[in-house]
């Protein structure tokens, strides 16, 4: 972390998917600035989904700040699969932890949506007054909708409650503590099991999803937690705010990146037949640099060389 802070200081903060890949790290940056106490809901003691739970579990941890990770979400091939289940999970969670935290007179929400938000047609970059300027791109539009909505909500709070609310938008994250289960996994912890896999195997083509040409941008976890904990700390404000890297990458590019950095030699092969999913992403980052005080650090080859790193000596995350 760039900063200490006193805000924090005696403060009780809830996290809602602390115990995942972004929430490991955001907790560890809490701590970092001198959270002593924390709460970690976990799914076995509290459904988030529905609202008895929510209820209890705020009642148990007593909270001055929730901030809300957790979220029901996948790749392409997950959004397909499961359209109900990730727009019924995603907008239960947020909805009721929003009202109970109204009910109780918490003093900060932090909603974490996503760039899925965005519309499929949108302007590059992507612009925060952008977001409802059409509909999201359709293989991840249930998952989309519900994360906007929670946005719509808390600026509806804020206005009749007084409720402070803030919503972040990060784009598409990657780092070491990754979901590489390839029937789940986004695209660059899916990227980097297939190539290794390769390597291993002496095998001399991988093929991957799509045709390559759509792009995108990713942002290193480390740096996603450390804007999430500065904004709790020095945001006050129902605008939405882009969490990005700036960088935008044509997706066969970032395969024959990774393919390099993991060894592999062979030819990479498209499957024309599997979606790209939305054509283009980038985000306009001005606001979070205004606002915050905050840019990204970690560059795309440094950070996956970090991540490629961690999966080679986590054997366990191999599972799936």
């Amino acid at each position: 972390m760039r900063f200490i802070t006193p805000y924090f200081t005696d403060k009780r903060v809830c996290v809602t998917g602390g115990a995942g890949f972004l929430g490991r790290v955001v907790c560890a940056q809490l701590k970092e600035q001198g959270v002593g106490h924390l709460f970690v809901p976990r799914s076995k003691d509290f459904d988030l989904t529905q609202s008895a739970a929510v209820a209890r579990m705020l009642d148990e941890a007593a909270p001055h700040i929730v901030i809300h990770l957790a979220a029901e979400v996948g790749g392409i091939g997950a959004n397909r699969e499961n359209p109900g289940r990730f727009f019924y999970a995603n907008m239960a969670m947020g909805l009721h932890l929003i009202e109970e935290s109204r009910r109780r007179g918490i003093d900060k929400f932090v909603q974490v949506g996503s760039v899925c938000a965005y519309p499929k047609a949108c302007p590059v970059p992507f612009r925060e007054e952008s977001l409802w300027a059409g509909y999201p791109e359709e293989t991840n539009a249930s998952y989309g909708v519900a994360k906007r909505a929670l946005g719509v909500m808390l600026e509806s709070y804020r206005r009749q409650y007084g409720f402070n609310g803030i919503h972040l938008l990060p784009v598409n994250l990657y780092g070491p503590g990754d979901n590489f289960d390839l029937e789940t996994a986004h695209v660059i912890p899916a990227m980097i099991r297939k190539f290794q896999a390769a390597v291993q195997s002496r095998l001399g083509i991988v093929t991957c999803w799509g045709t390559g040409r759509s792009t995108r941008e990713f942002l290193y976890v480390d740096d996603a937690a450390e804007a999430i904990v500065t904004a709790t700390a020095r945001y006050n404000d129902s605008a939405p705010i882009n969490l990005g890297s700036g960088r935008e990458i044509f997706i066969a590019d970032l395969a024959a990146l990774i393919s390099r950095l993991v060894g592999f030699e062979g030819r990479i092969e498209w499957d024309h037949a599997r979606p790209d999913g939305q054509p283009r992403r980038r985000l306009d980052t001005q606001r979070a640099g205004e606002r915050l005080g905050w840019t990204a650090r970690v560059d795309l080859e440094d950070g996956l060389r970090r991540t490629i790193d961690w999966w080679r000596a986590n054997p366990q995350s191999r599972q799936g």
